[in-house]
């Protein structure tokens, strides 16, 4: 049995061990090393979770390079992990990004001098906020691996703790108290709403293994329970099925976020920092929606079915809403958080199509919004670290002045909007067309969202980059050579899996095509099937 993949989750957790404990200390060397060190831990990552992915075989089983150890034995809860084609390439979307973002927070947990003596606010802030990424990328990656449900939650409810101290303690320190009151505000309301959300879920959890041990399967194991009930040897009632199956999906739609679920996105990705906001919306939050496809569709297929069409509808609006919310904002970052509701929904509704093509789409949807929105929100973040100000009213000009930094703005913009020969592009397309082949009503109306996806982009684009330079950003530098090292990869993978994204789809649809096979659903005959002459001419 190969450890290799608890290896990988290891790695980053013991990195957040020994991140903080390094000496504090008020100089720039001693944070250079705790920085250092903890890009090395996050650079390791990224090469073990690239192995994984390489070393996973479209081909053969639906589990692969699986461990099991044993850790509750009583009720039957165990360390077990394996990784299919979605998770393989989730955690390596997880393990790309960490560094990426690391990078470009490199100065965001500084302390700064609160006296003429040289005296700092508090020496471990560097420590502290690197370990937390750290330890954010191992529960992650854990979530993304686990075969054991009682597992996959814990971990699942345990990254809400760093991510607490990340939005609450290092988010931007300007703002004097009343930024500090809004920062715990949308700390407390993320941990609260997400909180909530666990506690439904332990609840099915349990049931769900209550129901088990009295038909003789006392286990969390997932491809157990996924087998007996596709064997009928595990049989859940439909009142009992359909009240699991909505435990277990309200957990995820609030971590997804799914419409009316959002609203403690917006606060969060509005009072931290540039690197947490991508940290949420780019790697925790896809632990939501991987876990749609994994256990609801998995554990609960007949619930799945019923309740796909009111999760559809739920989906539009939340596309709708969040693009039209994202255009009448002042903010740039609520922008991003408004924009990242309106693609979740996408996502959510290309899973609950119950088509390969929208499953397909909706898993690349997951990659893609991961590296697009990464590129936008870091790029906004360098452009509020020089001005000072969220607005998108303080800004003009820009482009004129930091050609560079408005160059890559643009591009994430695009991307955002689905632009053709991006990355996001492909993944929209699928899921809009895997919906249309089974709700034709609810892929018209989706289409939609795409058009107030250009208007927002765009127009935020015009407001800050366009029109006579204002005098606050007349002397704005333009991206520095670690800025220019944090973007570069995410505007050339989001070109690159643009125009090939093939290697992505051979690696996803295989489980995409098992978890149908799970729901008992195939792909809808086509409303005009092409018939074919004797000399091979359409009729």
């Amino acid at each position: 049995m190969s450890a290799l993949l608890t290896v990988t989750c290891a790695v980053p957790a013991a990195g957040a061990v020994l991140t903080a404990a390094l000496p504090a200390g008020s100089t720039e060397a001693r944070r250079s090393t705790t920085k250092a060190v903890a890009l090395g831990v996050s650079a390791v990552t990224l090469v073990l979770a690239a192995v994984v992915a390489t070393r996973f075989d479209p081909h053969g089983a639906r589990y692969q390079l699986t461990e099991s150890y044993s850790w509750i034995r009583s009720f039957g809860i165990t360390f077990s992990l394996g990784v299919d084609g979605i998770g393989a390439v989730l955690a390596l979307l997880t393990a790309v990004l960490v560094p990426v973002v690391m990078l470009a927070s490199w100065h965001d947990a500084d302390p700064a001098p609160v006296a003429p003596d040289g005296t700092f606010e508090n020496r471990r802030r560097t420590q502290g906020f690197f370990a937390l990424i750290l330890a954010v990328e191992a529960m992650v990656i854990v979530s993304f691996y686990a075969t054991d449900v009682f597992l996959f939650y814990v971990f699942f409810e345990a990254m809400l703790i760093p991510m607490y101290f990340l939005i609450g303690g290092f988010g931007d320190r300007a703002g004097g108290p009343e930024a500090a009151r809004q920062r715990s505000y949308a700390a407390v309301k993320f941990l609260l709403y997400n909180l909530l959300g666990g506690l439904v879920m332990l609840a099915a959890v349990i049931g769900l293994y209550v129901i088990a041990q009295d038909q003789g399967l006392g286990t969390f194991d997932l491809q157990t329970l996924t087998s007996a009930i596709a064997d009928g040897k595990l049989q859940l009632t439909g009142i009992a099925e359909k009240a699991l199956f909505l435990g277990f999906f309200f957990a995820f739609a609030v971590k997804a976020p799914l419409w009316p679920l959002h609203t403690w996105l917006p606060n969060a990705m509005g009072e931290a920092t540039a690197g947490t906001a991508v940290l949420i919306t780019a790697v925790v939050d896809k632990v939501g929606t991987f876990a749609m496809l994994r256990f609801c569709l998995g554990l609960f297929p007949d619930a799945s079915k019923t309740f796909a069409p009111a999760i559809l509808v739920l989906s539009v609006i939340g596309i709708i809403y969040g693009a039209l919310l994202a255009v009448g904002q002042k903010d740039i970052k609520r922008l991003v958080a408004y924009a990242s509701i309106s693609h979740f929904g996408f996502i959510i509704m290309g899973i609950f199509a119950l088509t390969s093509q929208g499953q397909s789409g909706a898993t690349l949807y997951m990659v893609n919004h991961g590296i697009s929105t990464a590129a936008w929100m870091l790029v906004a973040g360098f452009l509020i670290s020089r001005r000072g100000s969220r607005l998108i009213a303080d800004y003009g000009g820009v482009q004129k002045v930091a050609p560079v930094l408005a160059g890559t703005f643009l591009v994430g913009g695009l991307a955002t909007l689905s632009l053709p020969g991006l990355a996001p592009f492909v993944s929209e397309f699928l899921v809009l067309v895997g919906t249309f082949t089974r709700y034709p009503a609810i892929g018209i109306v989706a289409t939609f969202g795409i058009v107030l996806a250009a208007l927002y982009a765009l127009l935020l684009y015009q407001r800050t980059m366009t029109g006579p330079v204002k005098a606050e950003v007349s002397t704005m530098p333009d991206l520095k050579v670690r800025e220019l090292a944090v973007v570069a990869p995410l505007v050339a993978l989001t070109i690159l899996l643009g125009v090939y994204p093939k290697p992505l789809t051979d690696l996803v649809n295989p489980s995409v095509n098992a978890t149908l096979s799970q729901v008992h659903e195939t792909d809808p005959a086509p409303a005009h099937p092409v018939a074919a002459t004797s000399g091979g001419e359409q009729k």
